[in-house]
């Protein structure tokens, strides 16, 4: 299956502008197109690296798919989902 540009960059576009670690779009239940932004910016960062990755879904996204398909959603699933960093947590 042909994946349409529109998808990368969509996913490209959250992951720069929105600021997020991890998006992804479900394009059917057995397919899955993710984008994840690599390393952690920094004030200085001048480069933000992003690796797609195309596929099947994991156990977590399967878990949603199944949510999805019970709900009705019709798919390709029309909003990406969004992952964002874990918060640091405060020392004591």
């Amino acid at each position: 299956m042909a994946i349409p540009r529109y998808v990368f960059a969509e996913l490209a576009e959250a992951i720069m502008l929105i600021g997020v670690k991890k998006a992804t779009k479900y394009l059917s239940p057995t397919e899955v197109v993710k984008a994840t932004r690599r390393g952690k910016p920094g004030k200085r960062a001048k480069q933000t690296e992003i690796l797609f990755t195309v596929g099947s879904p994991n156990y977590a996204e399967r878990l949603f798919i199944k949510d999805c398909v019970k709900a009705s959603v019709s798919f390709p699933v029309k909003k990406v989902q969004l992952k964002f960093d874990a918060k640091k947590k405060k020392a004591a």
